[in-house]
């Protein structure tokens, strides 16, 4: 619930409306996971998210500390288990056996159309991020540097121009931030 209440005072990204289906739709997998004893489910739809998430976070807080070849490295790497947890393991071991497998021992009911209509939202949106972040690996690696952030227009990137976005007078980027909330 955080993240989207905290989300109408961060940067406004091209993927805004992407990130605020990806929260409803997970607070409602929760939610709903819970409520209707689908727990295994919930706690593997988690694992796969959290498997990445932390990965790219890292890489933000070394981006802002101003260590690139770690960011770097770990920008990478998160690519690499986005891809494999987000469009490997989610629709073939998640997806698959809660829209298939399932069938064999529960006949469907409001819950089982509802469940899933929301995993493949997610699966929707993890082929749009993917497609970002696939844009942003092969700048890195056949251009050898990211501009920007792929869903900014202005906006500081995440992992690849920490030491560009600092301004003419040299303002780390926090101050920056922190002018931005203040105002």
């Amino acid at each position: 619930w955080s993240l989207l209440l905290c989300i109408s005072v961060d940067v406004k990204r091209k993927d805004f409306k992407e990130q605020i289906v990806h929260h409803i739709a997970t607070i409602f997998l929760m939610g709903f996971s819970y409520c209707a004893n689908y727990v295994r489910v919930g706690a593997l739809v988690m694992l796969v998210h959290d498997s990445s998430d932390f990965l790219l976070e890292s890489a933000k807080m070394f981006n802002y500390a101003g260590w690139r070849k770690t960011c770097d490295a770990l920008f990478v790497f998160f690519s690499v288990v986005f891809l494999v947890t987000r469009l490997m393991v989610f629709p073939s071991k998640v997806i698959h056996t809660t829209l298939f497998l399932s069938m064999e021992i529960f006949q469907p009911f409001f819950g089982y159309y509802f469940f899933n209509i929301l995993l493949m939202v997610l699966q929707a949106l993890h082929i749009f991020w993917a497609w970002l972040i696939l844009r942003m690996v092969y700048k890195f690696i056949f251009l050898g540097k990211v501009e920007r952030d792929e869903r900014s227009d202005e906006e500081e990137s995440d992992c690849a121009d920490e030491g560009e976005d600092q301004g003419s007078v040299g303002e780390p980027q926090w101050e920056k931030r922190k002018d931005v909330l203040n105002s």
